[in-house]
């Protein structure tokens, strides 16, 4: 089997999340990613408590099957290390300050005379360029400017934040895109992505809304969507469900399931619009009845039905479960020496199966790629 990006050769400059994600995205699909650390190496080799073996859990969930070689790009030798990795490297992703990525070379103006064709992707905070370029800039900074927290949550309780990395892990995946655009159009170039403008991307129809209808994008109890009645969360006789019905064809065949059939004639009720008009008596008259059994008997009754519908499950739930295990979804890491999983590549292909490598030792591939030991 032959990996989509077979021969292709990324450089990767990143630290902790975002571009190590991009990084992986890449390498599971075939490329060779060329991770170049300080001597001190990712300061996610040592930000989880949990370790299996020499590597940390955290590290390993975003840098398997990559190479790693330490530079001190602010040297001169350095510098000429990188020169001679970009000559045959068809992109570098860095997730460094703009700063750090301008005096450390990282950029294609820097570059490009060691390779015109090489493809430098900045993913930063909020640009390469302008006058915030430099603002320090976290997931959580990000969801904090774009409204991600003032959208999350109970109204009555403090802004939150995704249970998650989402900008890190979106930004990610949109500096990959970008990446193997300009490979595809076969041009060296720079690439310019911005965490900032990636979750404001995200906001798609809510930032429609309040463009062009002046709307007030407020949070909703319970994790309601702002114009479908009932998508929502429910509680139940001993549980969290998550009910979403859009169309007036499942209205009625969840009101006669679950033995209201008046419902679906009702004024109130009947149709889309009416549901939201009247948003509070719908979701009090549907919470009465969904909490008189457990979420398990409601999925079991709706599901077949084709009501989407579905049980909050914890994560290791998710992660033992039933659909996690017909996707095939946990991976174990290396040769099965260490006991080390993760999960696998969210990408299928129908004729490539990525091999799931260990993540990189420090300074491990260094003789290899440059023909001495730079440690």
């Amino acid at each position: 089997m032959t990996a989509p990006l077979a021969g292709i050769r990324i450089i990767e400059v990143g630290h902790m999340l975002a571009g190590p994600y991009c990084g992986l995205m890449l390498a599971d699909m075939g490329a060779e990613v060329i991770k170049i650390e300080t001597p001190e190496g990712d300061i996610a080799r040592a930000v989880s408590p949990h370790f299996v073996g020499p590597h940390n859990a955290y590290f390993a969930s975003l840098n398997r099957n990559k190479k790693s070689v330490v530079l001190d790009l602010a040297s001169e030798e350095g510098q000429e290390s990188l020169a001679r990795l970009a000559e045959s490297a068809h992109a570098l992703v860095t997730n460094l300050r703009p700063s750090a990525i301008r005096k450390l070379g990282l950029t294609y103006d820097a570059l490009r005379h060691s390779n015109p064709k090489l493809v430098c992707v900045a993913l930063t905070g909020y640009g390469l360029e302008g006058p915030f370029a430099d603002n320090p800039a976290y997931d959580y900074v990000i969801q904090a400017l774009t409204g991600v927290m003032a959208l999350t949550g109970d109204p009555s309780a403090p802004p939150t934040k995704a249970g998650y990395s989402a900008v890190d892990n979106s930004a990610g995946l949109v500096a990959a895109v970008g990446l193997l655009a300009k490979i595809v159009q076969g041009q060296g170039g720079q690439v310019d992505v911005a965490m900032y403008d990636v979750m404001l991307s995200q906001l798609n129809y809510l930032a429609g809304a309040a463009l062009n209808a002046g709307e007030t994008i407020e949070r909703l109890a319970d994790s309601s969507h702002p114009y479908v009645v009932p998508a929502q969360i429910f509680a139940t006789a001993d549980g969290w469900l998550t009910l979403f019905i859009t169309h007036d064809k499942f209205w009625k065949i969840f009101c006669e399931e679950i033995d209201r059939p008046e419902w679906v004639a009702d004024p109130r009720y009947a149709t889309m619009a009416a549901r939201r008009a009247n948003r509070p008596e719908v979701v009090a008259a549907i919470s009465q009845v969904l909490a008189t059994a457990s979420a398990d008997d409601w999925v079991r009754r709706l599901a077949p039905l084709g009501v989407v519908v579905a049980q909050v499950d914890t994560l290791n739930k998710a992660l033992e479960g039933d659909l996690a295990k017909s996707r095939e979804l946990v991976v174990a890491l290396g040769d099965g020496s260490l006991p080390m999983r993760a999960v696998a590549s969210p990408i299928r292909f129908n004729d490539f199966t990525p091999e799931y490598g260990l993540p990189p030792l420090l300074n491990e591939h260094a003789e290899a790629l440059l023909g001495k030991d730079l440690a």
